[in-house]
């Protein structure tokens, strides 16, 4: 009881404690907020703890000041780098001292504590290429920063639906509970598959049907740029018909005998048909890595009233490639070559006319565009091949279907029906696609009937006089903004060029000569300009590939708004603020002018 008694009064008289509630200002206090004075608390903390005398100057135990110690809490950003440290309750102040959740351990505890200020050591926050790095190691793949970085908006347009991710997850160790419930905690809406095509219609605007109508709902992020592989169009492939049509086209001049005065040799047609090769590659490449990785976007692609049409473009390139191809590389060709190129063209024709014909809204009059000469062009294209290997019944099959849409297609596009928009600016240069067809259907009926006879050169004269048609008017070629749709300008230009060296055999004057010269000459410094201007927006720029709003529709069509909304909208209170605002700044007189000027 005396012990207790002592201790207790020690307790109360000691100086050191002040009352309960005493207000302390921080300039008052000598060392606030100071590590120094920190370290000296600690100090004196550590000296008080010894034996105190007695009342009677005996010795009797320790008695230990019970001082609070104040501790500074700091609030930082969490570090993933602390996700993987086992000891992050343990913080070195000093050499020898350590506090384990906020209190001192007195095992631990050295002489030499006091001597020095405490030392704070702290896990660094990383850097954004330090914290980008730990992640693309999948170091902190569990961490919860980290997850909310996962972005599953795609996943609905991927091939595997996001399984492949879970199976790497697995892999790194992760249970598959809490895969499951991480996937379960974020919306993944599931698109609907082969969209109709009515909802293409209702959704996009435009001639292309590539501009999504501000009342539609996007089912992809609007708000930031959407992976490489989703924005990589079908119509990338025009740079390769372009490319790939110049191999023929300097073949034609090495081997004619009007353009000897020329000198070109057959190397400049080697070299383009090897660049050819190495851009087809390239460019189908990446587009079958879409089909893997994205074949949601593959297929709508395929579904789309107008995109369909560039599915001919591969297949258009490959027998540019066997037009093309150097005689120093191979003389002759397989026929099964021939059977084996025009197989896929022939699968779509049946699927593309037959809609034509009874696909309701992809009946001809409501899909007409310009690009839809592709879907006719490969027939000509196929039959000039199939003669060159010595075919007959193949090549006359597919220039007679081939002769027979065209012509519908040319009416359809040429009258310009109703239901048909007008081409904005940015779409001028598919206007050339008018002359591909007549340039090549000229020299495919040539090879078939072994010479360039009165059906040819109706079909050169067509295909020329559309040529210069479009070619007088200045307004096709300025004023829009660089796109893939310029490549349009390419290949039917030089086609025009090479039907015009096949003419040049058979009419010889200076004027066929030199028609065959200028038009050899334009089709070659557009497509060098469009390679240089495609590379530079491709890799400097990176610009070429804006986000595929046609890929995006929404099977779900947006709510129609009511006729109240409307009406509320339209209501005397909204026209009273409009008309105040309008009137009250001006005279500033009477503010009643603004409402009764309405009632004149």
């Amino acid at each position: 009881m005396e012990n207790g008694t002592h201790l207790g009064s020690a307790w109360q008289d000691s100086p050191e404690f002040p009352s309960l509630i005493k207000y302390i200002s921080s300039n008052d206090v000598a060392g606030f907020d100071d590590m120094t004075s920190l370290t000296n608390d600690l100090c004196r903390t550590s000296e008080s703890e010894s034996h105190s005398p007695s009342n009677d100057g005996n010795e009797t135990e320790p008695i230990y000041h019970r001082q609070r110690v104040h501790s500074v809490s700091i609030s930082m950003p969490q570090s993933p780098v602390a996700v993987h440290l086992q000891n992050t309750r343990r913080v070195l102040f000093g050499s020898d001292t350590v506090f384990e959740d906020g209190i001192p351990d007195a095992s631990v505890v050295s002489g030499t504590a006091c001597s020095e200020p405490p030392k704070h050591h702290s896990q660094p926050i990383p850097t954004a290429a330090a914290y980008n790095e730990a992640i693309g190691g999948g170091q902190f793949s569990y961490h919860q920063s980290i997850k909310r970085l996962k972005d599953k908006r795609y996943d609905s347009f991927k091939t595997w639906s996001g399984k492949l991710e879970r199976q790497i997850t697995l892999l790194r160790g992760k249970s598959p509970l809490e895969s499951k419930t991480e996937d379960e905690k974020v919306p993944n809406r599931e698109v609907e598959k082969n969209l109709p095509v009515h909802r293409y219609f209702d959704a996009l605007e435009g001639p292309e049907l590539d501009t999504l109508k501000a009342s539609e709902e996007m089912v992809l992020p609007d708000d930031k740029t959407w992976p490489f592989l989703l924005r990589y169009p079908i119509s990338s492939f025009g740079i390769c018909l372009g490319v790939s049509s110049q191999s023929i086209m300097w073949k034609a001049l090495a081997t004619s005998a009007p353009a000897k005065f020329l000198h070109i040799s057959l190397r400049v047609n080697l070299v383009l048909w090897c660049i050819s090769i190495a851009l087809i590659a390239t460019v189908a490449s990446i587009y079958l890595l879409k089909m893997v990785i994205y074949f949601e976007a593959v297929r709508r692609e395929y579904y789309h009233p107008i995109r369909i049409n560039f599915f001919f473009a591969p297949w258009i390139s490959l027998l540019f490639l066997a037009l093309g191809l150097p005689p120093s590389v191979a003389n002759n060709l397989p026929p099964a070559l021939w059977y084996v190129l025009m197989t896929p063209i022939f699968c779509l024709e049946l699927k593309i006319y037959g809609q034509w014909m009874s696909g309701g809204q992809r009946r001809l009059s409501k899909v007409a565009n310009p690009s839809n000469h592709l879907s006719v062009v490969g027939n000509f294209v196929g039959a000039l091949l199939g003669a060159s290997m010595g075919l007959k019944e193949g090549p006359i099959f597919f220039f007679s279907v081939g002769l027979a849409h065209y012509m519908v297609l040319f009416v359809t596009l040429y009258q310009r029906l109703p239901t048909n928009e007008t081409l904005p600016k940015e779409l001028h240069p598919v206007f050339f696609l008018f002359v591909a067809a007549p340039s090549v259907a000229s020299m495919a009926w040539a090879k078939i009937q072994g010479t360039f006879d009165y059906g040819s050169r109706i079909a050169y004269f067509i295909a020329l006089f559309l040529y210069f048609s479009l070619a007088v008017r200045l307004n096709f070629f300025r004023g829009f903004k660089f796109s893939l749709a310029w490549w349009a300008y390419t290949f039917p230009m030089t086609g025009a060029a090479i039907a015009t060296i096949r003419y040049s055999n058979e009419v010889r004057n200076l004027i066929t000569q030199a028609m065959s010269v200028i038009l050899s000459a334009a089709a070659t410094l557009t497509v060098t300009g469009l390679l240089i201007t495609t590379i530079l927006h491709a890799f400097v720029l990176r610009d070429l590939f804006p986000n595929d709003m046609a890929i995006a529709v929404s099977d779900q069509k947006p709510i129609p708004q009511k006729k109240w909304f409307h009406l509320r909208h339209g209501s005397s209170d909204s026209k009273d603020i409009e008309q105040y605002l309008k009137f009250a700044g001006s005279d500033g007189k009477d503010l009643e002018a603004s409402l009764k000027h309405q009632n004149y």
